[in-house]
């Protein structure tokens, strides 16, 4: 038995070569659930948005007939998410710091394997931020995203798009996640290098690591990437 389905084109990165045109045909056992059947042909279900079954939406639990045409869309984007806070996987560290650059709550360490991601995505209501497909077909996993790109400027035009989140550039450590606050000059002025102490007069740092910001000669070039990212995206800051 075989079910006839419509993949939304922006899903055919996940189905073979073969299937990437606008409709195929998936064995079916008759039994499993639409939601399994769409998992089979290598879409996570993270990544579909409500599916239409006979013309009409339908639960991923449902179990399509033999005549049935299923249409499966993406995720609708942007894609809804209380609070837009991310926990990334170990490839993505160079995401995880531009993500916290424009203030987003952002987890992440490089030494992290998948059952842990999965549990602090589940205990701190994260999204998992991944380009691992298994990953993402995990069960216990209750909210997580694949980034689509190869480059990191790419990425983060992904993940802004997907859920066009409020920014705050400038006010989240890009070491450690921790919330920036202004710090006086006095304070800090002893960790400074000569140059930067005689340069610069206004800083934060960090409240839980201690570390210094200062609008340096690599500001320009951060900001640019952030810059960049925004128009891309149609956002503006809050």
């Amino acid at each position: 038995m075989e079910v006839s389905v419509r993949f939304s084109p922006e899903l055919w990165i996940f189905l073979a070569s073969r299937d990437r045109r606008p409709e195929v045909r998936l064995p079916y056992d008759g039994t499993s659930s639409l939601g399994h059947l769409i998992e089979s042909a290598g879409v996570p279900l993270t990544e579909i948005g409500e599916p239409v079954a006979g013309g009409r939406p339908v639960e991923r639990s449902y179990r399509p007939g033999p005549d049935e045409v299923v249409e499966v869309p993406a995720v609708p984007r942007p894609q809804a998410v209380p609070d837009c806070r991310f926990v990334l996987d170990v490839h993505l560290g160079t995401l995880a710091r531009r993500l916290r650059l424009v203030g987003r709550d952002t987890a992440y360490r490089n030494d992290m394997d998948d059952d842990a991601l999965i549990a602090q995505a589940g205990a701190e209501d994260r999204v998992l931020l991944t380009q691992d497909r298994g990953i993402l077909r995990r069960r216990s996993l209750r909210c997580g995203a694949y980034v689509r790109g190869a480059r990191p400027d790419d990425q983060f035009l992904d993940v802004l798009d997907r859920f066009r989140p409020p920014l705050t550039p400038w006010t989240r450590c890009t070491a450690c996640n921790g919330r920036l606050a202004p710090v006086g000059k006095a304070e800090v002025e002893d960790a400074l290098e000569p140059g930067t102490r005689r340069s610069y007069d206004e800083f934060a740092h960090c409240l839980a690591c201690g570390r210094i910001y200062w609008h340096g000669a690599h500001g320009g070039n951060l900001a640019a990437v952030v810059d960049r990212a925004l128009r891309a995206a149609g956002l503006r800051l809050q």
